[in-house]
């Protein structure tokens, strides 16, 4: 074949790194794009500050509402399983076990304990020599758990393996993969279940292709992990930046032409020795995918579970950590276009709902509801706001104001009045609260926390108006640190070979996150 414990899901800081990522020399993995902005400040102390980014937060969440299989009309046109195709990035990217939102974090002392590199260590964590319990006996493809059942398209379902326990105790099976966030919920974790089948499928391949057995391990690693930073230049960056960022960046795409013809622009991100985590990208503009996810999902025809429930064995819900009832096998139609179906309608009574894709909500300045309770498996500490953890973040992190940063890049920032709160593009004016200095106080008066900025200047997609897409300040931070870490690392498909490209599990030419999957579907 031709080559082609509490688990803490987010933020984490401990000290240890001798130089500020502010500082000029910082080569850490942490760092900042604009070093030289000064941090944002919300009230005359920090018990202002944090009562004004209390109120922000709870502008920035939506009414409740329950898991349903009808349209809305706060749907995008991003097939719901980039949201969590996107958190599985962020995981391979970054893991922070001990970060504190309760006091100033120390700039001196930011220590990343993920690689900055998109490698899948998240899949294939220290290898076979070093975690053979992962693995299966030959060494080389990675082990699967016990058979699912229900999803239609995927007959080979299984769930991952997990620690042994007590049948009446779901929630001590661990599962034992590379990183334990990746079972943090079902969605999540069935994705990380995919990537299994592909790797395996790749080996398969290599074997019938004669490559001998002591190289095709870390051959077929190097062939998945292409495909997968393909999907992310070619597929995933186009699905969530907008033309202008992602055009400047990547001229090939619009010109149709390659990475060497016409080679990345990166303006911003500037790697010294090695690749670097900016904290504009790590705690805001990357979090632009909390404002995606949806009140619950439907796995099948059978199951649709809300993502949180306030008693996990009364009630359902899509919460991991634990082994799941066997027919909870996701059906990945519902999750990406695999095959047509039925756009189903806004009527619930619709029974062609069940089978629709189900779509991610629009990125905008609004969370959903059940994002506001956090259950205690997904946060470890005191505060159960997503919204105000990633407020509270920013400010602990010292970033910068959005319209700092705007200027700093040379873009005329957005007026107070245009940064408005709540859900953008539902046709309902009472869906967005107002602007943020109405809404949250004059503290915020060209004064924006920058992952609130980033949210609030995402623009529609001229071929889909149903989409907004990240705008020239969170496109542009989320574009160049994705394409500055590939280049940074002498491993990518970008340093390695610029000019490949996926041929074996292409579909008519194009391989994206849709083909991934199927090629998984495949294998049994």
């Amino acid at each position: 074949m031709a080559l082609q414990t509490t688990v803490r899901p987010h933020g984490s800081l401990v000290r240890g790194i001798a130089l500020s990522p502010a500082s000029q020399l910082f080569a850490g993995p942490f760092g900042r794009m604009f070093r030289a902005l000064p941090p944002a400040g919300f009230g005359n102390n920090e018990h202002h500050a944090m009562q004004a980014l209390h109120k922000l937060a709870e502008a920035m969440v939506s009414a409740p509402d329950t898991p349903k299989d009808a349209a809305d009309n706060e749907e995008s046109g991003i097939p719901s399983g980039y949201t969590y195709f996107g958190q599985f990035v962020d995981h391979d990217l970054t893991f922070d076990p001990a970060s504190s939102l309760q006091k100033q974090n120390d700039p001196d002392a930011l220590v990343d304990y993920r690689t900055p590199r998109f490698d899948l260590d998240n899949i294939y964590g220290r290898g076979p020599d070093d975690q053979p319990y992962m693995y299966s006996h030959d060494g080389m493809t990675l082990k699967r758990g016990l058979p699912l059942k229900g999803g239609a398209g995927n007959p080979h379902a299984t769930d991952l393996v997990r620690t042994s326990a007590p049948d009446n105790k779901p929630e001590e099976h661990r599962a034992i993969i590379g990183d334990p966030r990746n079972d943090e919920n079902v969605i999540v974790s069935q994705l990380q279940g995919i990537f299994h089948r592909f790797h395996n499928k790749v080996i398969a391949d290599l074997q019938e292709d004669g490559v001998p057995a002591e190289k095709r391990f870390q051959l077929a690693q190097q062939i998945v992990r292409f495909h997968y930073q393909w999907i992310l230049v070619n597929d995933f960056l186009p699905r969530i930046v907008s033309d202008g960022p992602l055009q400047s960046v990547l001229p090939h795409l619009q010109k149709g032409t390659n990475v060497v013809t016409d080679k990345p622009v990166l303006a911003y991100y500037h790697a010294r020795e090695f690749a670097f985590m900016p904290l504009e990208f790590s705690a805001a503009a990357y979090r632009f995918g909390h404002s995606m996810v949806r009140p619950g999902y439907r796995l099948n025809a059978e199951t649709l579970l809300p993502i949180f429930s306030d008693d996990p064995v009364a009630k359902p819900s899509l919460t991991g950590f634990r082994k799941f009832p066997d027919n909870w096998a996701i059906d990945w139609n519902k999750f990406l276009p695999l095959e047509s179906r039925s756009a189903g309608s806004t009527n619930e009574n619709d029974p062609m709902n069940k089978l629709r894709m189900q779509l991610a909500y629009r990125i905008d300045t609004s969370l959903a509801d059940p994002l506001k309770t956090l259950p205690e498996v997904a946060f470890g500490r005191p505060i159960p706001s997503l919204a105000e953890r990633n407020l509270l973040r920013g400010w602990r992190m010292r970033l910068p104001s959005g319209q700092d940063v705007a200027r700093a890049m040379g873009i005329e920032p957005l007026a107070d009045k245009e940064i408005l709160i709540g859900k953008f593009d539902t046709g309902d004016d009472a869906d967005v609260k107002g602007d943020i200095v109405s809404v949250a106080g004059a503290v915020f008066a060209d004064n924006c926390p920058l992952w609130t900025y980033v949210l609030a200047e995402t623009v529609p997609d001229p071929k889909d108006t149903r989409t907004r897409k990240l705008g020239p300040v969170g496109g542009r931070i989320v574009a160049e640190t994705f394409v500055g870490i590939l280049l940074a690392d002498n491993s990518s498909y970008l340093s390695m070979n610029p000019l490949w490209k996926p041929t074996t599990y292409a579909e008519n030419g194009v391989f994206g996150l849709r083909e991934l999957v199927k090629v998984a579907l495949s294998t049994k």
